[in-house]
């Protein structure tokens, strides 16, 4: 395990390095064209020059540093992250930024903290590196000309000089505002392209396969992947890394010979894979299941839920943080949905149908989607099929009395994650459905579609009626052949899946 994550510790050597680069040319660039045209040099310029572009150089790696041990896939630290942050992190941080100017920096910082923008994004379509750089400029640009803007009102305020030592003309006060500004300006569009690089550089995919000149791509190829997805800290980037590469794996039509590997004749690769990618949609069912309990009973009575305080409550707290994997999900769904829809025409084998996986994929989608959609305030009771029209088969359910939990604030971030995730599963579930249509179809008039689809055991959420019932709900929906989770998802949705 070490050589993998060293291997894929190297990917933050070239960045940094480019810090070492980029500083000083921006310094001297931004001596050559704006500082030198409202100041004039002194005899010991040259000496103050190298002095500040070194100190411009070593706060510019600081920060990247920084940054790159911030990033984190998750809303808060980890264990070992969150220790850190609690004794000198955060201080070290805005100590660092207090460098080129207190306010400045610190408004920096607190921006920083405030808007959690050590939470990585990971994009939908890995783009090639150049492309994804160039593609945060603009919103660099934005973002410093808000910084530097806000950062010079603030510092106007508060360093207004004194009335009776002012000796320079309107002019000269004029062009010395302008100066600052623009200063402020190019050192926050910088700070805003290095946090870019790190986001970028950080969510990168990397491929975790073995050496080509090593016998292991014919033998064993999935190995390095399944050990970097088990053996690595939960909730780490580089164990989001590695679902980020099964999840391409399996998607993709590109590297069919890696995921052919996943339909060896013993199927305890199978097996692996699929339980990795069950695991967090097992423990998203449960704390969902958790919450909601917690929810409907301290919600039971209408009139202290309408008496409430608008501020998050327990119940809401553990809702929040049982979508704190929502990407982790979301790639799990859409590995294992990938998977059992191409197990129909590559699984020589048949491992997918033997060895039960297609019946607990099933079922534990199902189960997931009733849980989010208990979230969103949705019951589901067995009805007709031909009360749901196809249209509605995304939030096929069926309200009836009192809604066990309901979204205080529709717009809030629980109720966008949980629609989201919605959105993820159905379209998962409809890409198997797609693929193995006409056999369910088969199953469903002879009464034993949960026979091969359902598991025989009691099923995380609900029950085994009502996972075969809404299983029924998508099979009557006649999904559109060859449909995949690339189905445009809702706007509100869909800024979730970067």
């Amino acid at each position: 395990m070490l050589p993998l994550e060293n291997t894929f510790k190297n990917r933050w050597l070239w960045p940094l390095l480019s810090q070492f680069i980029s500083s000083p040319f921006l310094f001297f660039l931004h001596r050559d064209f704006i500082f030198t045209h409202f100041y004039k040099p002194s005899s010991s310029f040259p000496r103050l020059t190298v002095v500040l572009a070194f100190c411009f150089l070593l706060s510019n790696s600081s920060l990247f540093i920084s940054l790159i041990v911030l990033a984190s896939p998750e809303p808060f630290p980890s264990v070992y992250q969150r220790r850190f942050t609690k004794s000198i992190t955060f201080v070290v941080f805005l100590l660092l930024l207090a460098l080129r100017g207190f306010v400045f920096g610190t408004l920096f910082g607190v921006d920083y903290l405030h808007r959690k923008r050590w939470v990585l994004i990971f994009p939908v379509i890995q783009r090639p590196l150049v492309t994804s750089l160039i593609l945060g400029i603009p919103s660099s640009i934005r973002e410093a000309l808000k910084l530097s803007s806000s950062a010079y009102v603030i510092s106007t305020v508060l360093m207004l000089p004194d009335p009776f030592k002012i000796k320079s003309t309107m002019w000269q006060l004029l062009v010395q505002q302008i100066a600052i500004y623009l200063e402020t300006s190019v050192v926050s569009f910088y700070w805003e392209q290095t946090l870019h690089v790190s986001q970028v550089v950080s969510t990168r995919r990397f491929t975790f396969m073995p050496q080509q000149e090593s016998a292991a791509p014919r033998t064993n190829p999935s190995e390095h992947l399944l050990a970097a997805i088990e053996q690595s800290t939960p909730r780490s980037i580089f164990q989001y890394c590695a679902y980020l590469d099964l999840c391409m794996i399996s998607e993709s039509n590109v590297e069919t010979w890696r995921r052919a590997a996943f339909f060896e004749e013993t199927g305890k690769t199978y097996r692996r894979v699929i339980s990795v990618c069950l695991r967090p949609l097992e423990q998203l069912t449960s704390r969902l299941g958790e919450g909601l309990k917690g929810s409907s009973a301290e919600n039971s009575d209408l009139l202290s839920q309408r008496l409430s305080s608008p501020m998050v409550n327990h119940a809401d707290l553990r809702l929040h943080e049982a979508f704190y994997d929502f990407q982790l999900c979301s790639w799990s769904a859409r590995t294992v949905a990938s998977l059992t829809a191409c197990s129909r025409d590559e699984d020589r084998f048949g491992v997918a149908r033997f060895t039960g996986c297609n019946a607990a994929v099933v079922s534990t989608l199902l189960s997931c989607l009733l849980a989010v959609e208990a979230c969103l305030g949705k019951k589901t009771n067995p009805q007709s099929p031909h009360l749901l029209s196809p249209a509605n088969i995304w939030r096929a359910t069926v309200d009836s009395g009192k809604r066990d939990f309901v979204c205080k604030k529709r717009e809030s971030t629980l109720h966008e994650k949980a629609y989201g995730m919605a959105d993820v599963l159905g379209a998962s579930i409809c890409q198997i459905i797609s693929a193995f249509h006409d056999e369910m179809q088969k199953g469903a008039k002879a009464g034993i579609l949960d026979k091969d689809w359902i598991i025989k055991s009691k099923p995380l959420h609900s029950t085994r009626e009502i996972l075969v019932h809404k299983l029924s709900l998508f099979l009557t929906s006649k999904p559109t052949e060859g449909r995949t989770t690339s189905t445009p998802l809702p706007k509100r949705s869909r800024r979730l899946e970067r």
